[in-house]
């Protein structure tokens, strides 16, 4: 006798009943598997929604933050155009918050100015660009002594303003004086310079830095009666 052989899998039914089983088996099989790609379907909708929701959830946030960045940036803006400062509010700063001090004035000037103040700077301590793409480079000088601003100063920044950054204009800027000899020698040589007195028309009473310097095309910024400190 034959060995019986075994059945493939999926073999073909050889009778009735096999053929009827065969048929319930994939109805069977048909059921489960559209059963499972509406449950697949189905939790791919649910996945897709909640990625949607996500997106529009960041987006909102992103615009909420963007909007109040603007606003902080408007707010900033009028602050600074309104900027006044008293020399005695000026002498009790720290040579940072000088610098800084220096930063804003050039900034309601129309001035797009950065402060880049640190140990090795190479005599530039703010650095900016006004509308008709003139670099601003300013060197700061602070004193709560009444010192004076010697000659090397200038030295040093007509060394370094524009061969290093790139300067159109070069100005030292302090509250305390400038020696003769430095004020002489800067007007010589193209360094402009902001003294105490400068830095009373300056800060005080809102004459711009291009008027100031008698640079070219120089706009005042808006006269506004705040009192001398407010800022």
């Amino acid at each position: 006798m034959r060995p019986r052989s075994r059945r493939r899998f999926l073999a073909l039914p050889r009778t009735p009943a096999e053929t009827t089983a065969a048929v319930i088996a994939l109805v069977f099989l048909a059921f489960i598997t559209l059963r499972l790609l509406r449950f697949l379907a189905g939790l791919g909708a649910h996945v897709w929604l909640f990625v949607a929701i996500t997106l529009v959830c960041g987006e909102i946030l992103a615009l909420r933050r963007r909007a109040r960045r603007r606003s902080a940036e408007r707010e900033r803006a009028r602050r600074l155009a309104r900027l006044r400062l008293s020399l005695r509010h000026v002498d009790t700063l720290t040579p940072a918050e000088f610098e800084l001090a220096v930063r804003d004035l050039m900034t309601r000037d129309g001035i797009s100015a950065r402060h880049v103040g640190r140990q090795g700077d190479q005599a530039a301590d703010v650095i900016g660009r006004d509308a008709k793409g003139r670099v601003f480079v300013a060197q700061c000088k602070h004193t709560l002594n009444g010192g004076r601003v010697g000659s090397h100063v200038m030295y040093e920044v007509k060394g370094t303003a524009t061969p290093v950054h790139g300067a159109d204009v070069a100005v030292v800027v302090t509250n305390g004086g400038i020696t003769r000899d430095a004020r002489a020698w800067g007007d010589r040589n193209g360094i402009h310079w902001i003294d105490r007195d400068r830095l009373r028309a300056w800060a005080e009473q809102g004459n711009s830095l291009q008027q100031l310097l008698g640079l070219p095309d120089a706009v005042a910024p808006p006269a506004l009666g705040l009192p001398p400190g407010a800022h």
